[in-house]
């Protein structure tokens, strides 16, 4: 049954996107299931039509935003970001000065890469930074966070959202944005935003760190008994706190057990140890018969965190030895894992998880690229081939240049480009489908018609009205600013990709009631749908950071409000200056 012939359309549009917006907030479903529900109910109550159901997989948006991260992977492969942004940093100055100069390249890396490629690079040299000056890595890696969302707002191609917004353009007004279009108000919000971070930010976070004043991160081991012993807890807790470690409990055959009453602990138990310590030196300090952990001598270990659509997600611990052929190994994990009171190789791994590796540093570099795995705290660039970075970085820039100065759709310039990189293997074959978040790509797809249906049912309209009842008779800036406050608020609660397509209609609707430009209403949605600093949860590079800089939920909002307050005053006054007139 049609329910839209009972029930009027724009109440069970309403119904859905409430629905949706509940499941999102809840994080209990994926994203991409969410959306493709929200597109099953709005096929089944006939606000969809189901020829039209499929669309979104075929829009010049969902393409574009495909292409462009096989192309931004591949820059990344090449090395050359990697050694721009090292060549571009001081090597003398002050704190302030080196952390103001590598925010700015992760600014400008993602505008031209995805975000989180962007703060894979400038991520190990900020932990350079932090430990040349003797401060915190929690110091460091928030704004780094920050400034890589920062960039993203300054072209066409910097957020998949700016280019589902640029679609949402050219269907209701006959025309994209430029590539460029975005870009005066970006770059504004950005220069007020670094500075606000370089000067003031940073100094807004407390000192609570995972690796601080050079002191090794905070990590969780375990110790393998090698025959069976009586030992008292408090002689064990007594011998370790010689190095700094406590005792979490131990493990039996896969199971973390209480210490046992008569103190008798079997060969191959395990002590799960949370220290900064080395592992073989607490293996060393212990009275008891271990297994020695000593790594090779020309191995190293690394602080690593699982990135976002690492295919390590979902997996257990043995993963990564498997993964590797065995030239890699898991020795620690991070500290959050303490809570979870399972034994490492029960371990399911999450995005956001730290990790320690330990192999030949090739091994760990080649294992960490190929898997997404973020480096914390030792950088190791990857060897550049000049020729091969010459060309991915030539076909990059005639991507730009068809779309700026010959008016090539975006979405067919860099599938071009993409597919020229992948020819060329500029890109190894398997990360070419690999560096697209499909998660991503499904959500964008299914939420166009869904997103659609929520204006051709009126419940756009309705709530542009109301909107626009209450902004009526005010200035420009106020009204720029409330759409940016809004949408801001609703991308916390959202992804980014699914405000856009909410509030890019409705936004233009507005402006129509309003009689502003859209275009400046639009770029105030696109502004709100990027400035994600209040919450861990609002972007994944905020996520990403947690562990390594020892963050706590307060913290983000403790740095990210007064920031959000300057990029709402900053895009309202620039847009309404553009505009205004």
């Amino acid at each position: 049954m049609d329910l839209s012939s009972i029930i009027p359309a724009y109440w069970l549009s309403a119904g859905i996107l409430v629905a949706a917006l509940i499941m999102f907030v809840s994080e209990k479903i994926r994203h991409d299931l969410v959306a493709l529900l929200a597109l099953l109910a709005a096929v089944a109550t006939g606000l969809v039509a189901p020829k039209d159901a499929l669309n979104g997989f075929g829009d010049p948006a969902v393409v574009a935003v495909a292409s462009v991260l096989v192309v931004g992977r591949a820059l990344e492969l090449s090395g050359v970001a990697g050694r721009l942004a090292r060549v571009a940093l001081p090597k003398n100055g002050g704190f302030s000065l080196q952390l103001a100069v590598l925010m700015l390249m992760g600014a400008f890396l993602s505008a031209f890469m995805n975000n989180i490629a962007a703060l894979v690079i400038v991520m190990p040299l900020g932990a350079e930074i932090a430990r040349l000056h003797k401060r915190p890595q929690g110091a460091v890696l928030m704004p780094l966070a920050f400034a890589t969302i920062l960039g993203g707002m300054t072209t066409l191609i910097g957020t998949p959202a700016n280019m589902i917004l640029s679609s949402v353009r050219e269907d209701r007004l006959g025309e994209p944005f430029a590539f460029f279009a975005m870009t005066p108000v970006g770059v504004a919000v950005s220069v007020a935003g670094l500075a606000y971070l370089a000067l003031v930010g940073w100094r807004l976070l407390p000192r609570r760190t995972s690796a601080e004043d050079g002191q090794m991160p905070w990590r969780i081991f375990e110790l393998q008994l090698i025959e069976a012993v009586t030992l008292a807890r408090s002689e064990v807790a007594r011998q370790l706190r010689e190095t700094s470690t406590r005792l979490l409990g131990f493990v039996r055959r896969g199971r973390h057990l209480p210490w046992p009453q008569d103190d008798r602990l079997k060969r191959r138990d395990r002590l799960v140890l949370l220290t900064r310590a080395r592992p073989e030196d607490v293996a060393a300090a212990v009275a008891f018969p271990v297994a020695s952990p000593a790594p090779e001598p020309s191995d190293i270990t690394a602080h690593m965190v699982i990135g976002n659509n690492s295919l390590l997600v979902g997996q257990r611990y043995e993963a990564i030895s498997l993964r590797s052929n065995g030239e890699v190994s898991l020795t620690g994990v991070g500290p959050r894992k303490g809570g979870d009171l399972v034994p490492m190789e029960s371990l399911i791994f999450r995005t956001g998880d730290q990790l320690f590796l330990t192999g030949s540093p090739e091994a760990i570099s080649t294992f960490a690229a190929r898997e997404r795995l973020l480096e914390v705290d030792r950088s190791d660039p990857a060897p550049m081939d000049g020729r091969k970075a010459a060309m991915t970085v030539g076909i990059f820039l005639i991507a730009i240049g068809a779309a700026v100065f010959f008016d090539a759709q975006p979405a067919l310039a860099f599938l071009a480009a993409g597919v020229a990189m992948a020819a060329l293997r500029l890109i190894p074959g398997r990360e070419t489908y690999r560096s697209i978040d499909w998660s991503i790509i499904v959500l964008l797809a299914a939420m166009i018609p869904v997103g659609q249906s929520f204006e051709t049912s009126g419940a756009a309209g309705i709530v542009a009205q109301a909107a626009g009842n209450v902004l009526a008779g005010t200035p420009l800036i106020v009204c720029l600013a409330a759409v940016c406050a809004m949408t801001l608020v609703l991308t916390i609660m959202l992804n980014n990709v699914a405000t856009a397509l909410i509030m890019g209609p409705l936004a233009i609707q507005l402006a129509g009631l309003l009689n502003v430009s859209p275009d400046a209403v639009l770029l105030a949605v696109l502004i709100g749908t990027s400035s994600d600093f209040l919450t861990p949860i609002g972007h994944q590079n905020n996520l990403l950071v947690m562990g390594p800089g020892g963050y706590k939920f307060s913290d983000y909002s403790r740095a990210g409000a007064l920031l959000s307050l300057i990029v709402v005053a900053t895009s309202a006054t620039v847009l309404s200056l553009i505009y205004g007139g």
